[in-house]
């Protein structure tokens, strides 16, 4: 092991393995997904599945995957060779369009330095005339349609909408230097691998707390904020009996936590072998389930403010994902007083909130190729030549997101690329790779040697039962309950476009029993001989 950590090299610092974990699970899910869904599924009532199945399923899959990574100092597919080898076929179910979320978020704050705010009036060459503006001096809302100046800067300015995915349009080249500018910095932050990665977190991972804390004694102190709060925690005891909001928080847990993504198990990977993952384990998941809360509080003081001043609810303004960092909270500040400096704080957070998501992700997988030929890409110039290619060409297939028609491809990798499917597939296939094939008993005596503790039997019981369980129904009920994705409710895709969207899906989910398949057919020996081979740690 001492060996294998010398070729691949490992963290300078526990440190930097902290920020660096803490800044990929800490991200957007946690400031526009969980707070919505918060409010959607019944307030404070949906903490309770959310704790619940945090407790079960979040912190249990979260050891189980830092641990195997840790123990096998190997990328995601290479672990399980060492494992369990007929699991090899278990692919990263990664966002790999994370970054233009992070590219829309640098354009916006480019315009945040503005002397005038371009989504505060509909006085642009881009606004139809035709939108609802809010009137300061009056403090009335002034309805002349049912848009508004920020939504027609976001589709019209920002995006340049064309009419669907048929009709890609040209590149936004405003979109393509800051698509260019946030590839270079990821190439800088992981060319040497973590060694430059863990240096990087130092800034990116604790400075977004800063602008969270900024804003979150900003919104509390803003009129009709608590209204807002109101509405995000006020408890519907009623929704806990609905299965769907059930499902919405395990699918948030595996989301938030970064779980199947294969990212754990890589940044595991680079620690020492004693290294203390059990104690990581609670310290990192208790982080993120904490920011989470809070920024529901930032969130919703601010939507409160904004409904107060419109003199409507807050269930009109609220909203989740692009619409609410990219529409509703910039409308938002544009109210407020000083509203380039709001607006600056939230852009530079939501982009250190992306960065080290997103480099993260490029380092699982650099890392993951790196392990399967070591030969080829671990020498110290191949490595970086490597890391330059994966950057350019990524950068290059990127750039069809920052088409007129970019957000209908986002729209599409967002809802088949990252499904619950996928995720709730691997996670069945992680448990009873470990804890059937491997042995729960055996993979707790290695987490016993690793770090001195042994996990109770509690994580057992989750590893070969409750998740595998879990995961099951909410697989079932995602093709049971499946609808086709529209965009604003008038949008539908061509079919050749939900076709790719369930290629997306299924890439990940057949590559495991495909792949198990062929080394059964591949491996000489009776079924039985080829059987044991197979499930056998190497």
């Amino acid at each position: 092991l001492n060996k294998r950590a010398g070729d691949r090299g490992q963290w300078a610092s526990k440190r930097e393995y902290i920020l660096v974990v803490a800044g990929n699970v800490v991200g957007l899910g946690n400031v526009w997904r969980f707070p919505y869904l918060c409010y959607k599924n019944g307030g404070g009532a949906f903490l309770v599945p959310y704790g619940l199945l945090a407790v079960v399923v979040g912190i249990p899959l979260f050891l189980l995957e830092s641990s195997v990574g840790q123990y096998t100092q190997e990328g995601f597919i290479t672990c399980w060779r060492k494992m369990c080898p007929l699991a090899q076929g278990e692919l990263m179910c990664d966002e790999i369009y994370y970054i233009i979320i992070q590219v829309w978020a640098l354009l916006y704050l480019v315009f945040s330095f503005r002397s005038q705010l371009p989504w505060a009036s509909c006085e642009n060459t881009w606004n139809t005339g035709k939108v609802t503006m809010f009137d300061s001096l009056t403090n009335q809302t002034v309805l002349i349609n049912t848009t508004s100046a920020a939504t027609e800067f976001w589709e019209r300015r920002v995006l340049g909408m064309s009419g669907g995915i048929e009709d890609l349009g040209s590149v936004k080249w405003e979109l393509a230097l800051c698509l260019l500018a946030s590839w270079i910095f990821c190439y800088f932050s992981i060319w040497k691998g973590v060694r430059s990665s863990g240096k990087v977190a130092y800034f990116t991972a604790p400075f977004p707390y800063v602008m969270l804390l900024i804003l979150l004694i900003r919104g509390l102190t803003l009129p009709g904020a608590w209204d807002g709060i109101y509405y995000y925690l006020y408890p519907d005891l009623t929704r806990l009996a609905n299965l769907e909001v059930w499902i919405e928080a395990g699918s948030q847990i595996l989301f938030s936590f970064s779980l199947t993504a294969g990212s754990l198990n890589v940044l595991g990977s680079y620690n020492e072998y004693n290294n203390n993952c059990y104690k990581d384990c609670f310290c990192l998941c208790l982080l993120n389930s904490g920011t989470s809360f809070v920024a529901g509080f930032v969130v919703f003081s601010v939507l409160g403010f904004m409904a107060h001043e419109q003199g409507v609810t807050v269930d009109n303004v609220a909203e989740s994902g692009p619409g609410l960092a990219f529409i509703v909270y910039p409308q938002a500040t544009a109210m407020m007083p000083l509203p380039q400096f709001w607006t600056v704080c939230f852009f530079l957070m939501l982009i250190l909130l992306t960065v080290d998501t997103h480099f993260v992700i490029v380092e699982s997988f650099i890392t993951t190729v790196s392990d399967l030929f070591p030969k080829w890409f671990r020498a110290p110039v191949r490595h970086e030549i490597f890391v330059l290619i994966i950057c350019v060409s990524s950068f290059l297939i990127h750039l069809t997101l920052v088409t007129e028609g970019g957000i209908y491809i986002f729209q599409l990798i967002d809802f088949y690329g990252s499904t619950r499917v996928c995720q709730n597939f691997m996670a069945i296939c992680e448990c009873l790779a470990v804890g059937w094939i491997f042995g729960a008993d055996r993979f707790s005596n290695i987490i016993e040697d690793m770090t001195g503790q042994r996990p109770s039997v509690f994580f057992k019981l989750c590893w070969k039962y409750i998740i595998p369980l879990l995961s099951l129904i909410s697989f079932i009920l995602y093709l049971v309950d499946y609808k086709h994705l529209k965009i604003n409710d008038w949008y539908t895709y061509p079919d050749w476009a939900y076709a790719l969207g369930w290629t997306m899906t299924l890439s990940s989910v057949l590559m495991v029993p495909l792949w198990a398949a062929g080394q059964m057919c591949l491996t000489a020996g009776t079924f039985k001989q080829v059987s044991i081979h197979l499930l056998q740690p190497k």
